[in-house]
């Protein structure tokens, strides 16, 4: 890739493969900086230095989209003919259902867009930029390419920045690449292909200064830069379908075909045999169309989800969009980011080898909580163990960090400070280090070019020393002599100590090694000089940011549910696998066999150089991905969606955001994440916690069985209504029910009875089955051959009991408000039959363990005296009161329908 670049639009290729002049140059730049002229000219043409709003739909649009839907186009259909027919009451209540479906839809739909407001969240306001030959604060927006920037520690990045010089320079940049450590910058070139996380001559737009000072040029502004890159990616990541909705699409669209072949049919029947008039014919047409329509089916579902919302929250995942609840119970796949996710994101020492051996450190973070603990197991005292208090001297002196109880955790500790110092200090703290009565007398801080740190410090009795703690080969090549066991000093043994080295290396550890020297009582100063050669090496420590305890376990129960997790990380693949063991996501070789096994970790670079094709053969068999970008993510979910996973993606930085918004769910962190992951999410973990998400797959598992109890309970009552139409026409008799009616009992069980099986406990057995194909239909042929029964058996039970009331000589009124109370009454019995799918309902555990039923229940039944009894549901639905021995039949026959279903369940346990 050759370096180019462009002054106009403020972009360049590969500014970090180039020297800093070539840069410049490209840029028609200085180390000088602009001129204002020249500046404001730049902003002329590459627009102002900030990320531009998104585009939303119109407001038209965005509540049109809501009756996009081929069951609400039947109603409308239905609506109009009955206002062409004058009906204007028929014609209001069949247009409100319409209209609330609608606004239900609207009220909860997502807001992915804030996902990009997040992210301008994240920007600098200011920037120090040399213009007209001098030093001068501008507003961010007026940074442009070509600008010679300064920036200091605490300072927010104002856009991507090739370095030109740099002291001590380290920037925080988690949000981009994953890691968990500052990384080192300095003005030296890299790779053209390296990747973003080893971009070390480049500063990007919107990271934080954690040390140091550096002065670059700026290549890119606004949406050339590296955020704006990923905000690009985010508004291009088209949202997916979720089963769920897959399903009832698919659904709508059967029946829909299904209603309007019966209702032409039930047409030409009633017409050609039985000389019905037009008007009567489009009134009975109208009738069956909304009878067979479950226009209570969308808001079931909304409220059952909504109600999995608040039961989710319960247990610490916040649901931003609703349809994420129900497919959080298909997932198959989880991929999570490491640091702060799988990972507590606070460095800890946790192995300690000196000449004597290696001790182990107890506990995790930086609470200093834990001993050091001997091979044996034996706790590890400073008094008998000279060689461990030489190192956690030096490892509590040589140290700048310090941990501060944490005020909104009364158990936590809050570190100020670098991570890494506050491991060490944490070890120090553990090992019984006393740092009172120590003075520091001179330091040499970190730089990049050394990669160490120094202190002159002065003990209680006057003596003098001098710590040092750094990159071990740099430790080691300022070493003559290591510590024994006593604490006294014997040559240095440096074939052992790299040995030892790559063995914890190889064990994913971050190692730093720790070395000191005596200094003259009056020494006052320290430079980089005095600690060139002759120091004692007092041993190593490996450091790693330590998996969370109860992810551990989170991720075996995932396992056991048939889903498998994977690690996605911009840490090195040694660590990544490292970790990745310990948390048993990898139990096979790192190396990838001949043939068609794939290896167990992949790097960037590689999945770069993979075509399309070859990365689906093999990304459901890679455990572990690392140094990977955003663009990476995203593919590596879409390769698993190419093979109809279902993908939950984790994460918490701004390089998660575009992976989160491609996946099914996208679930951030709430405490540790930035602003633009949560609001790119579906689900946010108030607790950062991995287990939350295992729970929060178990809560909606549960969700999905219970939406599938409430629609094979909902769906009988209108092929029951529907059944009862098409029957009176294909056999010439009068209508039992009337359009409105329909919709009334339609609406009265989805929102009473439907919803009382939304608060069912789970199955016992919900984390032990394998994920649901997310291709399957929501019910299979067994639930369908039920509704067929149900629908039959409340179908003709109301037939039979509308004739006889007719037969006794009941005004129409009343039989048909009869023959609704009938469908009322016996869905209340059929209510009972759905808690227990399988299993029967003739036990008394049917009558205890969810109070919603009765509560459902006896909402039914006063809804249902309301319509019979208050004259103003007369005027509008055409219903009259009935006497008791009406309401007596209808509960008779009721209970006879519960029998018969029962008797049906229990023909189906035989069969299978």
């Amino acid at each position: 890739m050759s370096s180019t670049s462009d002054a106009t639009t403020g972009t360049t290729s590969t500014p970090w493969a180039s020297d800093p002049a070539a840069v410049l140059a490209g840029l028609h730049g200085s180390r000088d900086g602009l001129t204002s002229a020249d500046a404001a000219a730049r902003r002329a043409d590459a627009g102002p230095n900030r990320l531009p709003p998104p585009q939303r739909d119109p407001l038209w649009k965005r509540v049109l989209v809501h009756f996009d839907d081929i069951l609400i186009y039947i109603l409308l259909v239905a609506a109009a003919l009955k206002a062409v027919l004058g009906d204007w009451v028929d014609f209001t209540v069949i247009l409100a259902v319409a209209v609330i479906n609608a606004a239900i839809g609207f009220i909860q739909e997502g807001r992915a867009e804030s996902a990009l407001d997040g992210i301008r969240q994240m920007l600098s306001t200011t920037a120090e930029v040399r213009r007209d030959g001098a030093w001068a604060a501008v507003d961010a927006d007026d940074v442009v390419p070509g600008d010679v920037v300064r920036v200091r520690s605490g300072d927010r990045v104002p856009a991507d920045v090739r370095l030109i010089d740099a002291t001590n320079l380290r920037v925080e940049e988690s949000a981009l690449t994953g890691e968990s450590v500052p990384a080192s910058k300095d003005a030296a070139a890299v790779p053209a292909d390296s990747g973003v996380g080893d971009r070390t001559s480049m500063l990007f737009s919107g990271t934080l200064v954690a040390a140091g000072q550096g002065v670059g040029v700026v290549t890119a502004t606004g949406q050339g830069t590296e955020i704006g890159r990923i905000q690009t990616m985010i508004s291009e990541v088209q949202s997916l379908e979720t089963p769920l909705t897959k399903q009832l699409d698919r659904f709508g669209k059967v029946l829909a075909v299904v209603i309007l072949a019966m209702a032409l049919v039930m047409v030409l029947v009633g017409r050609v045999l039985h000389d019905f008039d037009v008007p009567e014919l489009i009134s009975a047409s109208i009738g069956f169309a909304v009878a067979a329509v479950p226009e209570g089916l969308p808001a079931l579902v909304t409220i059952t989800l909504a109600l999995g919302v608040q039961q989710m929250a319960r247990r610490r995942a916040i649901t931003r969009k609703l349809p994420a609840v129900e497919t959080l119970g298909s997932v198959t796949t989880i991929c999570s980011d490491k640091t702060g996710t799988l990972t507590k994101n606070e460095m800890t020492a946790r192995t300690v080898r000196t000449g004597r051996g290696t001790y182990a450190v107890e506990g995790i973070g930086y609470a200093p909580v834990g001993a050091l603990t001997t091979a044996d197991g034996t706790a590890a005292t400073l008094d008998a163990h000279r060689d461990l208090a030489a190192l956690a001297t030096v490892m509590m002196l040589c140290n700048d960090a310090r941990l501060v109880p944490d005020d909104e955790d009364a158990d936590g500790w809050r570190l100020v400070g670098e991570p890494t110092e506050g491991a060490l200090r944490t070890l120090g703290t553990k090992a019984g280090v006393d740092p009172a009565g120590w003075t520091r007398v001179a330091v040499v801080p970190f730089e990049s070019a050394n990669k160490f740190m120094a202190t002159l410090d002065r003990d209680p009795s006057g003596a003098t020393f001098v710590h040092l703690k750094g990159a071990p080969d740099r430790v080691l090549d300022r070493c003559a002599t290591q510590t024994t066991p006593d604490g006294g000093a014997e040559p240095l043994d440096r074939a052992a100590w790299e040995a030892h080295i790559d063995e914890l290396g190889g064990q994913g550890l971050r190692v730093l090694a720790a070395a000191r020297t005596t200094a003259p009582d009056d020494a006052g100063r320290l430079d980089a000089d005095d600690v060139d050669r002759g120091l004692e090496l007092c041993g190593l420590v490996g450091i790693v940011d330590p998996p969370r305890p109860e992810a551990v376990d989170a991720i075996a129960e995932c396992r056991r549910a048939g889903i498998r997790v994977k690690m996605i990380t911009g840490d090195h693949a040694g660590t990544a696998v490292a970790i990745g063991r310990e948390m048993g996501i990898v139990d096979r070789p790192v190396g990838g066999a001949d043939g068609d096994d794939a290896p167990a970790v992949l790097t960037g670079p590689e999945l770069e150089a993979m075509s399309t094709e070859k990365l689906r053969a093999v990304v459901r068999d890679v455990d572990v991905y690392a140094r990977t970008s955003p663009e990476h993510k995203i593919r590596i979910v879409s390769a698993l969606q190419a093979h109809g996973e279902v993908v939950a993606m984790t994460g918490d930085g701004v390089n998660d955001a575009p992976a989160l918004t491609q996946a099914d769910v996208g679930v951030a962190m709430g405490i540790k994440g930035t602003e633009a992951t949560k609001e790119a999410a579906e689900v946010v973990l108030a607790d950062d916690n991995f287990a939350t998400i295992e729970r929060a797959v178990e809560e909606g598992r549960r969700i999905y069985d219970n939406i599938r109890k409430s629609v094979l309970f909902l769906l009988p009552t209108n092929g029951a209504q529907s059944l009862v139409i098409l029957v009176a026409v294909l056999f010439g008799l009068t209508l039992p029910l009337s359009p409105v009616q329909v919709l009334w009992i339609n609406m009265i069980t989805a929102v009473t009875l439907s919803l009382g099986l939304a608060y069912e406990r789970a199955e016992p057995d919900v984390m032990r089955r394998a994920p649901r194909d997310p291709a399957a239909n929501i019910l299979d042929a067994v639930f369908l051959r039920r509704i067929l029964v149900v629908s039959l058996l409340i179908g003709g039970a109301t037939m039979a009991l509308f004739s006889w009331e007719r037969a006794q000589g009941a005004p129409l009124a009343e039989a048909q408000t009869t023959a609704v109370t009938m469908l009322a009454l016996g869905q209340l019995a059929y209510l009972f039959n759905c808690r227990f799918l399988d299993r029967s309902s003739l036990t008394l555990d049917v009558l205890r363990g969810n109070r919603v039923i009765w509560i459902s229940a006896v909402a039914l039944v006063v809804l249902q005296c309301v319509f019979v009894y208050v004259p103003v549901m007369h005027d509008w639905f055409d219903s009259a009161a009935i006497g008791i021995g009406a309401w007596a039949r209808c509960a008779g026959l009721s209970v006879v329908v519960f029998g018969l279903v029962e008797a049906v369940k229990w023909l189906g346990r035989r069969r299978h």
